[in-house]
């Protein structure tokens, strides 16, 4: 199943939610016939992100969340890429690995963007558990074709897990990125993390402004490789 058709997957699924719940009002609009009209296909390359509820954009409308963010960048630059948001609230690594071959099988991945392990910090789980699990998304990745260009983002632990801990935490994204030649993202958060006013009442999510600036934390490592793969170069 293709992008085109998990989007149609996932819509059809919602108008049926809507529609049991009684979003639908009295009585369906009727179905405009499409049998005349050409699909006209999508050629634009996909920028995937796997990634937690940050990615997915927790308590925001779809359209603030941060990779929609990123596709108006990549629209306002005239960047021939369409981008995919496969955030998943509550997600940790051990569930990035077991969505990425399906993810990955849905059509050709220009780049992917990994947004994984801050729910495994939340949970004070096994660094060597979230690097095991990062590496073998990314081994997953560079068997896929064509190679999409991986970038790590980088996250951060509570600091009340612990020095030794938040140390190693931090650490283990550059190293995983280092070892694989991906690009990587010190910290997605940055000049978001601790700021009141740039996140949600439970301090951890983004606001729109917030997001804002994580899209742009994101686009100074990401736009300069969309160029340069558009350019083919």
């Amino acid at each position: 199943m293709g992008w085109a058709r998990f989007r149609y997957h996932w819509g059809w699924m919602l108008s049926s939610l809507l529609l049991a719940c009684g979003g639908g009002g009295d009585r369906p609009a009727a179905a405009i016939p499409a049998k005349n009209i050409p699909a006209q296909p999508d050629t634009r390359r996909t920028v995937l992100f796997v990634g937690t509820s940050i990615t997915a954009g927790l308590g925001l409308d779809p359209a603030a969340a941060y990779p929609a963010r990123i596709q108006a960048k990549v629209d306002s630059a005239g960047l021939p890429f369409r981008v995919i948001n496969a955030g998943v609230s509550g997600e940790t690594s051990a569930g990035a690995l077991r969505r990425i071959d399906w993810l990955l099988s849905q059509g050709p991945v220009g780049v992917l963007v990994i947004e994984t392990g801050a729910n495994d910090g939340l949970r004070g789980q096994s660094v060597d558990s979230l690097r095991a699990n990062l590496n073998a998304i990314i081994v997953k990745a560079a068997a896929a074709r064509p190679r999409p260009v991986v970038i790590v983002a980088g996250m951060e632990a509570l600091p009340n897990l612990g020095r030794s801990y938040g140390g190693q935490f931090r650490a283990l994204f550059a190293e995983v990125a280092g070892q694989h030649g991906a690009y990587y993202l010190p910290f997605l958060l940055a000049d978001v993390a601790g700021v009141d006013s740039l996140n949600q009442a439970d301090g951890i999510h983004p606001t729109p402004r917030g997001a804002m600036i994580v899209a742009g934390n994101v686009w100074r490592v990401l736009g300069p490789i969309l160029d340069s793969i558009a350019k083919g170069t």
